[in-house]
């Protein structure tokens, strides 16, 4: 699947029709006075929230967006079709932003939900309106309003219960590709991963949603290696999945880097709770348990170590995500 999270499209409602200048006309009836009918009312726009959808990549092909005008008004008082709505589906997540990024207009967070962003313009009157005792044959209508019209941008902000977060080549993508229905690419160098990717673990009835998001750099927060805009998919995560490579001689320090980057792009996504795990234990030449004491006492914290080559850990790892899941849940 191509991932996009960025897209800025052009989009306009519909313009009103015009109302209809008409008089009555039938046998035997002289004077029949005005019978137009109204104009319809133009399109609008409307983005609706599609649960199937978890990319912007459709705006990549389509980028303009218009809605129906309204028909004219008939004679006989007809009045005319309001013109067809466009509905704009977005994933779950989705923001919506004015055309220099300056202005959040809509934040699209719930399934199926519905927001009316332009609104068509109104019918025109017809002629029927302007009869009076001193005008009993108006030949006045009015124009339907025009609708709006505007350029704007679309941000998505995944949503997922966990965001696995580290540095590249941490082994992020193979713990997704192991765990989960997800295929990301891999591969033994940094920046595999070029986008966020999603991956669903099932147990039984229930489920967890992870988000893979490319590996962090130190500048990350300040926009190197797109960091800041990956960053922003772990904002709306409940928490973090913090992957380290335990063969690497400067694992604490490659621990640090990452919470540094974290901390500087936001103290919200900062103080999100984070479960560290040790990954790459099939390759370690050490022993693995005095190893886990060291590591334990260096982050004053409890973590799992896992290997994704022979699955050593896994399971303890999945029990620990659901359990820790249904926590958050409550």
């Amino acid at each position: 699947m191509k991932f996009l999270d960025q897209a800025k499209i052009y989009i306009a409602s519909g313009n009103g029709g015009d109302g209809c200048a008409s008089f009555r006309r039938e046998k035997y009836i002289e004077f029949g006075g005005p019978n137009g009918g109204d104009g319809g009312k133009g399109g609008n726009i409307i983005f609706k929230v599609d649960d199937n959808l978890n990319t912007l990549i459709d705006f990549r092909y389509q980028q303009h967006f218009k809605a129906k005008k309204g028909e004219n008004g008939r004679g006989k008082n007809q009045t005319g079709a309001n013109g067809s709505n466009m509905v704009i589906k977005v994933p779950p997540g989705t923001e919506i932003y004015n055309e220099d990024k300056t202005v959040l207009l809509t934040d699209l967070t719930k399934i199926d939900e519905e927001y009316i962003l332009l609104k068509g313009g109104n019918g025109g009157l017809g002629n029927n309106h302007f009869k009076s005792s001193v005008n009993q044959a108006p030949r006045k209508f009015t124009k339907g309003e025009l609708g709006e019209e505007r350029w704007i941008w679309l941000s998505l902000k995944l949503f997922a219960d966990i965001g696995v977060i580290g540095l590249p080549n941490a082994g992020k993508s193979t713990l997704l590709s192991t765990i989960s229905n997800a295929n990301p690419k891999i591969g033994d160098y940094p920046f595999t991963t070029l986008h966020p990717v999603l991956g669903t673990v099932k147990r039984f009835d229930k489920e967890i949603v992870l988000a893979d998001i490319p590996g962090l750099i130190e500048g990350a927060h300040e926009g190197k290696g797109l960091g800041d805009k990956f960053l922003a998919h772990i904002e709306r995560c409940k928490y973090l999945l913090h992957l380290v490579d335990i063969n690497d001689e400067n694992w604490y320090e490659n621990y640090i880097t990452v919470r540094n980057e974290i901390s500087k792009y936001s103290e919200k996504v900062s103080s999100k709770k984070e479960i560290i795990v040790l990954t790459k234990v099939d390759l370690l030449n050490e022993n693995l348990e005095q190893k886990k004491i060291k590591i334990n006492q260096k982050l004053n914290s409890d973590t799992l170590f896992i290997s994704s080559f022979n699955n050593e850990g896994i399971d303890d790892l999945i029990d620990y995500l659901f359990k820790y899941n249904e926590i958050t849940n409550d």
